[in-house]
C-alpha cells in the first residue's frame, strides 16, 4: 500500500491509495493534473507562506474590498502558463540528502531548488472579511488539529500576540486552480501577496481533483 501525492499538514482533501499491483503505478498518478480551492489571508506573511508558519511580517491592508479584488484579478494572469515556482523552505524536497525544512529549522542557507510548474486556470470567487476574534479562533482550531512536530506551540503564541497587536478587520480571498503535479499552492499564496506588495498566506487549501477522480 502507498498513497500518490502528500498533502500539507494544513490541507484537505483528495488523497489517493494505491494498493496491490497498483503501487507499481505510482509515477502515473504523481503526475496527474490537480484541482484546488484555497484561501488566501492577506495583511501576514508567514515562513512556511500557511497558517503553520511563524509570522515575519504584518500590515494593516488599506486597500478596500472593492480595490483588493480588482487588483487581484488584474494579477491572476501572471500565475498562468508555464512559470518558475521555488520550493517553499518549509518543505520535503532534498538539498544535498536532507530535505529543505531541516535547513529552515536550524536557520541556515542553502540556495533553494526551483521547477516548471503549469498552470491551466485559476480564478477568484469571492472575498470576505473576518475580525481578529473570529481570525484567531479559526487559526487556534485548526492548528491544534495538527499531529507531529510543526512548532505549533510556538506558533499559536506568536498568532495570539500578532492579533493582539493587529485588531480590525481582515480580507480573506477564495480561490480555484487547475495545475501540473508539483505545484506548490501556498507558494501562489505568498507570490500573489509579493506581487501586490501585501503580505498574504494560504489560510486553507482543499484538493477536490486529482486526474478523473473528485470529491
Amino acid at each position: 500500500m502507498t498513497y500518490a501525492g502528500r498533502l500539507d499538514p494544513m490541507a484537505s482533501g483528495l488523497l489517493l491509495i494505491l494498493l496491490g499491483e497498483e503501487t507499481k503505478n505510482k509515477e502515473k498518478y504523481l503526475a496527474l493534473e490537480k484541482e484546488y480551492t484555497f484561501q488566501v489571508l492577506f495583511g501576514f506573511s508567514t515562513d512556511t507562506y500557511d497558517i503553520l508558519g511563524k509570522v515575519i511580517k504584518r500590515e494593516l491592508v488599506e486597500l478596500s474590498k472593492r480595490d483588493l479584488k480588482k487588483k487581484i484579478k488584474e494579477n491572476l494572469k501572471n500565475f498562468l502558463g508555464e512559470i518558475i515556482q521555488k520550493y517553499p523552505m518549509y518543505s520535503s524536497k532534498t538539498v544535498n540528502g536532507k530535505p529543505l525544512f531541516t535547513y529552515a529549522r536550524m536557520n541556515k542557507k542553502v540556495k533553494i531548488p526551483e521547477k516548471k510548474i503549469f498552470v491551466k486556470k485559476i480564478k477568484l470567487d469571492k472575498i470576505v472579511e473576518i475580525n481578529n476574534e473570529k481570525l484567531l479562533k479559526n487559526i487556534e482550531k485548526r492548528i491544534k488539529k495538527v499531529r507531529g512536530d510543526f512548532r505549533q506551540d510556538e506558533v499559536l503564541k506568536i498568532w495570539k500576540k500578532e492579533l493582539k497587536l493587529q485588531k480590525g478587520k481582515f480580507y480573506i480571498a477564495n480561490l480555484k486552480v487547475k495545475c501540473s503535479s508539483g505545484t506548490y499552492v501556498r507558494g501562489i499564496a505568498n507570490s500573489l501577496g509579493n506581487i501586490l506588495d501585501i503580505g498574504a498566506l494560504a489560510f486553507s487549501i482543499k484538493r477536490t481533483k486529482l486526474g478523473k477522480y473528485v470529491i
